[in-house]
């Protein structure tokens, strides 16, 4: 048989590379040991267990089937009640849609809002899926770094300044992945008024509101009324959901109805079981929720308090998410390899800030979503190397 060379994939694919998150997931893999894994961002808690019991009575029942391409309208009557208790956000049902994860609602937002060619405005340091998806989407991504020195605040007239005619989408996510920074309105504000004068959305990805630990029930889309702002949430975070793949999306009619109309080439809907699972974690008790969120407020007080007793490194005080951000920038080397020494001679998993965009060059990403225990050993053997290093 002739030997033929195998079809040639997309532009697409061969330009992905694997994210700093995977790549430091997959030589942690391949180390093996009793490593401190630090670079995951997800809940250490199971669901909560009314909820699971809500979606398993829901397929008994006869949820099992295909819902609209919005959603279930109990789940988008939840989302909208949700919003109003807890964000003091005024949100129609209609204006509603449900999606499988925070993650395909930026892909629709994205493919919604931008041209082949156009530009995405990313602020950086930021989660490299933004990146990823922008890709997919056909667009070109135009960083802009925050600064360290600012604790990455965001940086409206830059942010405005990389705005322009060609800008479909300006991506904003408060509390910010990685930096754990929650941003001030009036920036927010600014940044959502000029995209407007340009006729450009605005992506305000809030998937960590519910764990901001200065002003609980705080939204950004609270301050802005200039209807051009998609509003992305989900019940990965908060409610320990990530495998659930359940979020929404709330946003103006033409933004909605753009999404409802691209649904069906995605996913069509979300489970319709994790949809029933939603309406439980939305409407149901929230004291498991209040419990998760203190143990997360404990470890934050307690990564922070280590994080200031060593010498050389620091953090900006994490404000909302589950993330520390820890200056490795007097350490030598670039904070990839930095990382790697750290895996590999201390067996602690991070992710370096580089992979997470120009403004994070000098950082690794701690995920604090782990047992004070571990996190103890953790930090241990993260001050250990730093004494080292230094001595």
């Amino acid at each position: 048989m002739t030997e033929r060379t195998p079809p040639q994939l997309s532009e697409r694919t061969r330009k992905i590379e694997p994210t700093a998150i995977r790549y430091m997931y997959s030589l942690a893999e391949a180390q093996g040991g009793d490593l401190v894994r630090l670079e995951i961002g997800e809940p250490d808690f199971d669901t909560p267990g009314h909820i699971i019991d809500h979606a398993a009575e829901a397929a008994h029942g006869g949820a099992t089937h295909y819902t609209s391409n919005a959603g279930a309208i109990e789940f988008r009557e939840a989302v909208a009640e949700k919003s109003a208790r807890d964000h003091g956000l005024d949100v129609d049902p209609e204006n509603v849609v449900a999606v499988a994860g925070a993650s395909e609602a930026i892909l629709l937002v994205f493919l919604a809002t931008t041209d082949f060619g156009d530009e995405i405005v990313l602020p950086t340091p930021a989660w490299p899926q933004y990146d990823m998806q922008i890709g997919f989407a056909g667009a070109e991504t135009v960083e802009v770094p925050l600064s360290p020195e600012d604790d990455f605040a965001l940086d409206a007239d830059a942010v405005i300044e990389a705005i322009n005619d060609d800008t479909g989408c300006v991506v904003v996510n408060s509390p910010s992945n990685p930096t754990g920074r929650i941003y001030e309105p009036e920036p927010v504000r600014a940044v959502a008024e000029a995209a407007a004068d340009h006729g450009t959305y605005v992506l305000l990805d809030e998937v960590y509101s519910g764990l901001d630990f200065e002003e609980r029930g705080r939204s950004l889309a609270s301050e802005l009324d200039t209807g051009n702002v998609g509003l992305i949430n989900a019940c990965s975070k908060e409610h320990a959901m990530t495998g659930w793949r359940l979020g929404w999306l709330v946003g103006p009619d033409p933004l909605i109805d753009a999404a409802i109309k691209l649904h069906p080439g995605t996913t069509a809907s979300p489970s319709s079981v994790s949809q029933h699972a939603g309406v439980a974690a939305l409407t149901g008790t929230q004291e498991p929720i209040e419990e998760m969120y203190e143990a997360f407020r404990e470890r934050r007080d307690y990564v922070h308090d280590r994080i200031e007793s060593m010498p050389v490194v620091s953090a900006p005080y994490t404000q909302g998410s589950f993330y520390a951000f820890l200056d490795v920038r007097e350490l030598e080397g670039t904070c990839g390899e930095i990382a790697e020494r750290l895996l590999a001679d201390y067996e602690v998993v991070t992710v370096p800030g580089g992979g997470l965009g120009s403004g994070g060059e000098g950082f690794l990403r701690l995920s604090f979503a782990n047992s004070l225990d571990r996190l103890e050993l953790g930090l241990d053997r993260i001050e250990r190397m730093v004494r080292d290093e230094q001595a």
